[in-house]
């Protein structure tokens, strides 16, 4: 009997628990519909791209997902439809550099230096969302990520008050991610609402010098 009760106890705390996950993807997805474009042409004109990070490798070399978040955000500023571009992304050692990896990919692309800023303090999407508005300014955006990650950035930008549209730019191991992101969601939804604080620090303006911002990283 004691098990019975037991079990109808767990049973009920999983279906709770399925609800929960489901709600709040339902909601995050519902409400960013709106702001993700499939086609370039159909972005409006932004401040910059903004791109979050992903693995690098030992080497320093660009990992599959964030790579294709730097050529799709470099063919955005070659186009014209942004003038900067934000990378973003964990520094929080010495041995380990997103950004500064992110940064020397976009330069060797081609990409004015002044027009690139790096954010070496972007630790989750919600770092990076809420550092691009209160550190960099930002106030227009294309977040430029895979598509299982692109409702939760667009949802997170748009809480930090960045007027954020998203550009989904492949799908690299987006089975496993995929199902990681339906959890992350749930989190996602929670920092939209409450607004956490982070890290933050001295105002580096969008529409300056980018080069100002690479000073405070370690490599």
């Amino acid at each position: 009997m004691g098990l019975g009760r037991a079990g109808v106890v767990a049973g009920v705390v999983v279906a709770a628990g399925a609800l929960v996950v489901g709600a709040a993807n339902a909601v995050v997805l519902a409400r960013t519909d709106r702001w993700i474009v499939e086609e370039p042409d159909d972005l409006p004109h932004a401040q910059a791209a903004i791109v979050p990070g992903s693995m690098v490798r030992p080497d320093g070399s660009l990992g599959a997902v964030v790579r294709q978040r730097v050529d799709a955000a470099v063919a955005l500023y070659e186009s014209g439809a942004v003038d900067k571009i934000l990378v973003s992304g964990d520094n929080r050692t010495h041995a380990y550099n997103e950004p500064g990896a992110m940064r020397d990919a976009v330069l060797a692309a081609g990409v004015d230096p002044q027009d690139v800023f790096t954010d070496y303090a972007g630790f989750s999407t919600w770092h990076t969302m809420r550092r691009a508005r209160e550190v960099f300014q930002v106030s227009s955006a294309v977040v430029v990520t895979q598509d299982f990650h692109l409702a939760r950035a667009v949802d997170l930008a748009r809480a930090a008050d960045v007027d954020a549209y998203g550009l989904g730019v492949g799908d690299a191991q987006r089975t496993r991610a995929g199902v990681r992101e339906v959890l992350a969601r749930v989190r996602g939804l929670g920092e939209a609402t409450l607004r956490p604080s982070v890290v933050l620090g001295p105002q580096l303006p969008i529409d300056g010098d980018g080069r100002t911002s690479w000073a405070g990283g370690r490599s």
